[in-house]
């Protein structure tokens, strides 16, 4: 046989000899039916492999047409790539003959997990002898993979005869998930599937690196139980923008063991799943929450049109289901269009009598020629300029006339326009339906329910308005800064409010007066210069939560109260006080920020005061950030209303609380490593700019900066 030809887009990757090899060995080669030997090799015959294959098992001769050989040592050459279909029993000894052999990669389907096994575990000691021998390694405890777009399918339970190459990548930790997407529904045409399983060496960042230089993908689809390799999936990232091919990811795993962990009260808050959304944030990624929603996503964004500016447009046969997707968008977010005078002429002259010419639109009156009916009015809603997407809301079913009619009709307004149409069925069924994998096939993606379809286009509107942002520009961090905090941060212990509320305004952030006393009388004048009226605070080394021990008394109004508050938190708590003037009304906010082991220093933005642990009303970013970011997580905040001002109380000033926050993402970037956690709270938003009232900076761990 001929070598096969790599694609040009991926010679010479890194991953070419695992995922476009010329050679595969199938160790564990069998003729018997329904076992997973005999699945290695139907699957490889039956992806239209041009490269060289090999059977290895010491029991036969000849298997389907294929010399087989008693041991990989017995083959004429040195293969690309070692299918290992073995148990774990035999897993090791067999990656180790794969080794010796010269293979330069392998997939392991087998889970790798021993009873009564030693230390180190069989799948650490597998994972070194390939890093040892510098191969990729697929797997284990995976289904294998599918290179549509170099006809490779290196797995143990072929697939169905329909699999076909198209334009969706999609990588995932879960085999289930691979097989449910790619095994069930024939709407889906990949350029490579891949069961990434445990991951042992090869990681879904080396994947994704290779399926965005496939000339056939996209769009990339990552069912993601963790990152492994946190700066090359960063850089795939970077790469996928810079080729604009959309990233879905559904992150499962979404768990609070990190929180638990957090020494401050924002630092709960920035957990594993904060982190995730705030990295997908950056750069773009549409992030969903379940298979249908990341299903459809993946339709979508695997026709070649992108958004267009403006809402969505929509026709139904049903007015009762026309409603219900009014409820449902207004619920997730997804706006209409608003169309103009002369879209609602053209639909006016279309619809039958005593039909509304409005979007979204039920164009079912007679039904007299209703397949140009239909046809008319979504190609009037196309060409209105406030359209992004066409909708048609209706089920697919191959034995219905009238289905056909409105597959007809859609795929003229397609035609006739350069905005993306999709068919949206109103029951989330599987699409396997011979007119919905037509209708797909042509462009026109056929989203399954009405939820996860409306969810789909909002994450693409998303998508697409983070394309259409300016670069960002964070700030850049005052110089000397760092090097001036380090002595202190390096000592290890929490720093103060006092301290803690100086460094802040280092960078930028402005903080409520204050002084530290440690006695009645000191108390007494430092509210009198300060003005009255003022609130008192122990300041009492290793104490970080002050409300919880009863640390805090505010409104001081004369000097009495300050010295019988002072005593009585001198006695309980220890002399050393801190005495600040008490700030103007305002909406009570937090500023937080986490260092995350993996992505560096994330900040959140939230609800304040005592409320922080209880709304968990909050957004979060990687730092650094500009004001433009600062603002949108500011307004995406559901008490953000609030700061415009209700029931008589002024207005925040919005911009100057942006621009805090941004100082404060900049000041987070800037003392990363330096800084574990820091929970500035409340911060105090009001007509004046924001106010931060207390702080608590937490300091790295020695050695970790």
């Amino acid at each position: 046989m001929n070598d096969i030809q790599q694609p040009a887009g991926v010679a010479g990757h890194r991953l070419a000899s695992l995922l476009t090899p010329r050679s595969v060995a199938l160790v564990g080669a069998s003729p018997k039916a329904g076992t997973v030997g005999f699945g290695m090799i139907k699957g490889i015959l039956g992806g239209g492999f041009k490269g060289r294959i090999y059977a290895v098992n010491p029991n036969y001769k000849e298997i389907e047409g294929l010399a087989c050989y008693p041991s990989l040592a017995a083959l004429p050459e040195a293969v690309d790539h070692v299918l290992l279909g073995v148990a774990n029993q035999r897993l090791e000894a067999a990656m180790t003959e794969a080794v010796a052999a010269g293979a330069r990669a392998a997939t392991i389907l087998a889970s790798g997990y021993l009873e009564g096994d030693r230390d180190p575990p069989l799948t650490q000691r597998v994972a070194s002898l390939a890093r040892g021998a510098g191969m990729a390694l697929c797997g284990g405890n995976g289904m294998g993979f599918y290179n549509q777009e170099a006809g490779v399918r290196i797995c143990g339970f072929p697939p169905p005869d329909w699999v076909r190459a198209g334009p969706i990548a999609l990588i995932s930790h879960s085999g289930s998930a691979f097989s449910a997407l790619a095994h069930n529904d024939r709407r889906f045409a990949f350029s490579l599937a891949v069961s990434a399983g445990q991951e042992l060496v090869t990681t879904a960042a080396d994947y994704l690196d290779f399926a965005l230089r496939m000339p056939s993908t996209r769009v990339v689809g990552l069912f993601l139980e963790t990152v492994r390799d946190p700066a090359g999936f960063v850089a795939g990232l970077e790469l996928a923008n810079r080729l604009d091919i959309p990233v879905v990811a559904l992150k499962v795993g979404r768990t609070a063991e990190s929180a638990a962990l957090a020494k401050s009260h924002s630092g709960a808050l920035v957990g594993d799943d904060a982190v995730y959304r705030a990295l997908f944030r950056r750069h773009g990624v549409v992030e969903v929450d379940g298979l249908d929603e990341f299903a459809n996503s993946l339709l979508l964004h695997s026709q070649p049109r992108r958004l267009a500016a403006g809402g969505l447009a929509s026709i139904h046969d049903s007015g009762g289901e026309r409603e219900l997707l009014v409820d449902r968008a207004s619920a997730l977010g997804v706006p209409f269009a608003r169309i103009g005078v002369a879209t609602r002429d053209r639909l006016a002259a279309s619809l039958d009598y005593g039909l509304e010419p409005i979007n979204p639109v039920d164009a079912w009156g007679t039904g007299h020629e209703y397949e140009k009916v239909f046809g008319d009015c979504m190609a009037a809603l196309l060409d209105d300029p406030d359209t992004a997407i066409g909708a048609l809301c209706v089920e697919t079913r191959s034995d219905r006339v009238l289905h056909h009619g409105y597959a007809h009709a859609m795929r003229r307004a397609h035609a006739g326009s350069d905005k993306p149409v999709v068919f949206i069925n109103n029951l989330a069924a599987f699409g396997d339906d011979e007119l919905a994998v037509n209708i797909t096939g042509s462009g026109i993606p056929v989203l399954i329910g009405i939820d996860p379809g409306l969810s789909a286009i909002r994450g693409a509107m998303a998508r697409r308005d983070f394309r259409a942002r300016a670069a960002p520009r964070p700030q850049t961090a005052p110089a000397g800064l760092r090097v001036q905090w380090r002595p202190r941060l390096a000592m290890g212990s929490a720093l103060d409010e006092a301290e803690s509320l100086a460094l802040l305004a280092d960078y930028g952030i402005r903080v409520a007066a204050h002084r530290i006393v440690e006695s009645a009388a000191e108390a007494e004048v430092a509210a009198g210069a300060l003005g009255f009226p003022v609130v008192l605070k122990t300041a009492m080394p290793g104490i970080l939560h002050k409300s919880d021990l009863g640390g805090v008394k505010l409104g001081l109004a004369h000097a009495r109260e300050v010295k019988a508050a002072y005593d009585d938190l001198a006695e309980r708590l220890g002399p050393k006080v801190l005495v600040a003037a008490m700030a103007k009304p305002g909406l009570e906010l937090a500023f937080g920020a986490k260092r995350d082991p993996q992505f560096g220093p994330v900040v959140m933005v939230g609800a304040g005061g005592v409320l922080i642990e209880y709304l968990r009303d909050r957004q979060c970013a990687l730092a650094p950030f500009d004001t433009a970011e600062a603002r949108r997580l500011i307004d995406g905040l559901a008490l953000r209303p609030l700061l415009d001002g209700k029931r008589g109380r002024p207005a925040a000033d919005v911009a100057a609380l942006a621009e805090a926050l941004a100082r404060f993402s900049v000041l987070a970037a800037d003392l990363d490593g330096l800084v574990a956690e820091i929970d500035v709270n409340p911060v105090a938003a009001g007509p004046d700019g924001p106010l931060a009232l207390d702080a608590l900076v937490i300091p790295a761990e020695k050695g970790s900066n």
